[in-house]
């Protein structure tokens, strides 16, 4: 696994962040690093695969990025399970396809290069969103939300794993200094942090925990649970 260093140097122009393959090189290292309780997340993404995946239903990984929650699922799904990982970034999608044939599963795998945006979701008995829905505009949220509610079967569930903001400015500063400690913590420098900010501001737009929960309430699911929460990082299992 090769180390995230991209923003390590200091050139004179930022440009937006985005999912390319200097990413995809660094990027087991840069959410590892980056992100408080991933472990955890995707632990609890193969306990929800046992319990929620039924026979011959489909599960969705939207926006999977190289795999890492998606062979969380292959390797618990039944057979006659069709799991469909979805990710817009060519780079993502080549290094998920290329994952994917050292894991051990027996459901089928099918991975697409597509907006999650125009995926039509059917049939589904699990659907993942992990650290997704954040890189979405938020005017299209509740459509990306209402068509997943729409395509689970009832009974099925969703895990919305986002980084959040707060609504009192002194929570939102706490929160965010003891993320940056985290992050300083596991070897990124104050420039690193600085210029990753400036990069993905534009990309990641969070939302409070609070609209999380009442979009989806709106979209028809009838248990939602803020089951983890660390820092600015929350996940959230929603039932249908």
């Amino acid at each position: 696994m090769s180390r995230d260093n991209l923003y390590a140097t200091l050139l004179s122009q930022i440009g937006d962040f985005r999912f390319d393959e200097q990413v995809v090189n660094v990027f087991p290292d840069m959410i590892a690093r980056s992100v408080p309780g991933y472990g955890s997340m995707l632990a609890v993404i193969g306990q929800l695969t046992e319990r929620f995946v039924q026979p011959d239903t489909t599960v969705w990984d939207l926006g999977c990025s190289l795999g890492a929650a998606t062979r969380q699922i292959c390797e618990r799904a039944p057979e006659s399970v069709t799991v469909h990982a979805v990710d817009q970034s060519a780079a993502m999608v080549d290094g998920i396809t290329r994952n994917s044939q050292e894991w051990s599963f027996q459901c089928s795998l099918q991975i697409h290069q597509q907006d999650l945006r125009l995926v039509t979701i059917a049939d589904a008995s699990l659907v993942v969103l992990n650290l997704t829905l954040q890189f979405i505009p938020p005017d299209q949220r509740t459509a990306v939300i209402s068509g997943i509610a729409n395509g689970l079967r009832s009974g099925g569930a969703l895990l919305l794993s986002e980084k959040i903001c707060f609504e009192q400015q002194s929570t939102q500063e706490l929160m965010s200094g003891l993320h940056h400690d985290f992050k300083r913590a596991n070897g990124y420098s104050d420039l690193e942090i600085a210029r990753k900010r400036t990069a993905i501001e534009n990309m990641l737009v969070p939302e409070s925990l609070q609209t999380h929960c009442q979009r989806l309430r709106d979209a028809g699911f009838c248990q939602v649970i803020p089951w983890f929460q660390c820092f600015n990082f929350c996940s959230i299992l929603a039932i249908r």
